[in-house]
């Protein structure tokens, strides 16, 4: 009888170690999401991924890629200001902080394959370990 009740005191704190690393999981997880409701009306770093043609690689690539946010934002003054990178070795295309409506717009535009929100990933490094 005594071993049965150390059994079920055992999976007793088992489950509830078992819920208190979940609920530490979920409460990590909410800043992140907070922010990311925050930003989206005032904008969110996106990447905007462009196909590659004989008229882009001729002419720069930046120059390319702020007359196609132009043609969402208005002007290129407003492009170049949002324009936070552009990619052009690997990959043609750029990063910049859009709103979901100027993302909209802009996967209308010709040259434009793909827009993804840029996302940032912590490492960890000797420091955590304590090394």
């Amino acid at each position: 009888m005594e071993t049965k009740r150390v059994f079920h005191l055992y999976y007793l704190l088992l489950l509830t170690s078992l819920l208190l690393f979940i609920i530490s999981i979920v409460m990590a997880d909410a800043p992140k999401q907070e922010e990311q409701g925050k930003s989206s009306s005032e904008g969110t770093v996106q990447i905007v991924y462009m196909e590659r043609s004989a008229e882009s690689d001729a002419a720069d690539p930046e120059t390319t890629h702020i007359h196609t946010l132009a043609n969402v934002l208005g002007s290129e003054e407003a492009a170049k200001n949002a324009i936070l990178y552009s990619y052009k070795h690997t990959v043609n295309g750029f990063s910049a902080k859009l709103t979901p409506e100027q993302v909209e717009a802009l996967s209308k535009q010709p040259g434009v394959v793909q827009i993804i929100p840029s996302r940032t990933y912590k490492l960890h490094g000797p420091g955590l370990a304590g090394i």
